[in-house]
């Protein structure tokens, strides 16, 4: 099934998208306005993303001495997304935005991200306005934000350090204020940052007239120290290029260098970089350090980052998505022209007939429902974590606040889930090419490679994992995870209506009441023996159950939405769409015995074994 007609079923006949435009904020919005925005963007990915993606793998960003060097075609392409609107697509009128529904926004950035990830990674930019017009203020928003949306300048987020990696507490960024009138500066108050951040993409380039970083740093005490952990943690704008108050460069050039740039396995046309932050490189008005003006409070600069971390989360669990759906199309079109082989049985023996698509074999035909599954269902995944963010946005009170709960527990599926299977689903589009796909000279194996940063983009599995079993499934008395039971109960009781899915809900009941039963018989681990990081042990694998039983309720899901569309099913695509998800109950879904079992039963045997055994 095509890109587009997979987002058409998804968004209007199972999400129900239209429905947002009974609401005052996208009154003015229709079917109509929402499709023009999809063809856009389809024409936009086609002209200026896909045709560069093995490109921009190839050439990758180079530093000569001054600057980073992009072929021109990332230049043209950044233009052409700017142009179209869609750094500011879910942003008010009166800013210059669309008002359109973050779900919508979330559906037409996929055709950039399935023509050329690596070139359509516009979210940092996005994500880095969004933060600042929800804490910044009124002149941030203003001088840095509203130039971001307008494509003048671009944005990053600078978590990271060289010592640190994940580990935020650790963070050794110092800021420390920038004279006696530092608090007097009407972009927020002046400090001066001295450190290190690495890992920090699109750190570095010349697409726009200037670069926005947001930047973790702690303010010393009395004494001169860091406070230890993430309490002392501030948040900071320090722009590549200095600005004034109309947001117009002022020629001086920040304290911010380049020391290095990430020669990666994939993702290469995003430049990756290590900077230096108040090196004495390009000294700014006479005094040692980078400026950078502080977001809100002092101390609650890694709440205001989660704004940005967790938006960036789901994006990253489209990117993994739109990676397995490419390779999903790529394998297909092979599978359907590549001739080899005889079908087993009688006629197979005759090597005198002629051959037959590879489709034709029953192996090969599992592969490919495999991607369709799993690409197809992180697709559904990652739309409905997007609806859930218009109903907290713009749904009566009581609805939002549900909306937040379940938005805050499945956020780690949404970023985990597509990055880990829709990562096997490039694998199996390798091995559906066979030898050819090893090679350079079909794209399956550079969507592998792409692919392959999206278990370590914005937050590991494993910390993903950690935040679901320690805290997520835990959160407002286990609230989130009750709302989601009801919704999962609901969609098995809907199935039953259906006679070839009413088994499928009681498969899927066994199975959310196996991950309940293994919650709590995790956490009754913890309290005997008085070690939750024992507990934690096997988050991950509570995670991937986790994970499986969220997709089966997903696609039976929209199983029922294809059979209650009258006459869909009879439809090639219903047939497709009901395939996918039987193969999920037959083949995925009782993947989870094992991995709970190692929770329930508190399984240590990784945490027991001596380092030296090692």
């Amino acid at each position: 099934m095509s890109l587009r007609a997979t987002l058409d079923f998804l968004l209007y006949q199972w999400l129900d998208a239209e429905r947002l435009n009974q609401r005052p904020r996208y009154a003015e919005h229709s079917r109509e306005t929402f499709d023009a925005v999809f063809e856009t963007c389809a024409r936009i990915a086609a002209d200026k993303f896909a045709p560069f993606n093995r490109l921009v793998d190839t050439e990758e960003p180079r530093f000569d001495g001054e600057k980073v060097i992009l072929p021109q075609a990332t230049c043209e392409a950044r233009r052409a997304y700017a142009e179209s609107g869609m750094l500011s697509a879910a942003q008010d009128y009166d800013i210059g935005g669309m008002q359109l529904p973050f779900v919508v926004e979330s559906a037409a950035n996929t055709f950039f991200a399935k023509a050329s990830i690596s070139i359509g990674s516009n979210m940092l930019t996005s994500g880095n306005a969004n933060l600042l017009m929800a804490h910044g203020s009124a002149l941030q928003k203003q001088v840095f934000a509203r130039n971001e949306f307008d494509g003048r300048f671009t944005g990053t987020m600078c978590l990271s350090e060289p010592q640190a990696g994940s580990s935020l507490s650790d963070v050794a960024t110092r800021a420390v204020p920038d004279g006696a009138d530092y608090e007097s500066d009407p972009l927020g108050p002046r400090y001066r940052l001295t450190g290190n951040k690495m890992w920090i993409s699109s750190g570095d380039h010349e697409l726009s007239e200037n670069i926005v970083h947001l930047v973790l740093a702690k303010i010393p005490d009395a004494n001169g120290r860091l406070v230890p952990g993430v309490k002392g943690i501030s948040l900071f704008i320090v722009p590549k290029k200095l600005v004034d108050v109309d947001g117009q460069l002022t020629g001086e050039r920040n304290d911010v260098a380049l020391a290095g740039l990430n020669h990666k396995l994939g993702w290469r046309g995003t430049t990756n970089t290590l900077l230096n932050f108040g090196e004495g490189r390009y000294p700014v008005r006479g005094a040692a350090g980078a400026i950078g003006y502080r977001v809100g409070n002092a101390g609650e600069g890694l709440r205001y980052m989660f704004h940005m971390m967790n938006e960036a989360r789901i994006a990253i669990g489209m990117a993994a998505t739109m990676l397995g759906f490419a390779g999903y199309e790529a394998s297909l079109e092979y599978a359907k022209n590549r001739p080899q082989g005889r079908l087993l049985g009688e006629a197979g023996k005759n090597a005198a007939a002629p051959q037959v698509p590879i489709i034709g074999h029953a192996d090969v035909r599992r592969m490919l429902l495999a991607q369709k599954a799993y690409a197809e269902g992180a697709l559904a995944l990652n739309l409905y974590a997007a609806r859930l963010v218009d109903e907290q946005h713009s749904g009566e009170a009581a609805a939002a606040a549900e909306a937040g709960l379940l938005l805050e527990l499945l956020t780690p599926i949404a970023k985990s889930w597509p990055s880990e299977w829709c990562l096997e689903a490039n694998s199996l589009a390798i091995q559906v090419h066979g030898g050819y796909g090893y090679t350079r000279d079909f794209p399956v194996e550079q969507y592998w490679r792409d692919n392959r940063l999206n278990m370590i983009h914005e937050g590991t599995h494993g910390i993903q994992a950690n935040d679901l079993l320690g805290r997520k499934v835990r959160m407002a008395g286990g609230r989130g995870l009750q709302l989601l039971t009801a919704r999962i109960q609901a969609t098995a009781e809907r199935a039953g209506a259906h006679a070839p899915l009413a088994g499928y809900g009681q498969q899927l009941r066994q199975a959310w009441d196996a991950v309940l039963q293994a919650t709590e018989q995790a956490w009754h681990w913890a309290g005997v023996t008085g070690d939750a990081n024992r507990t934690l042990a096997n988050a991950v694998p509570y995670m991937q159950a986790f994970g499986h039983v969220v997709l089966a309720w997903i696609w039976l899901d929209v199983a029922c939405a294809t059979l209650e569309q009258e006459g869909d099913a009879r439809d090639v695509r219903a047939q497709g769409r009901l395939a996918a998800a039987r193969f999920f109950f037959h083949y995925e879904l009782p993947k989870i015995g094992a991995w709970l079992q190692v929770v329930q039963t508190g399984d240590t045997t990784c945490v027991d074994l001596i380092e030296e055994g090692f």
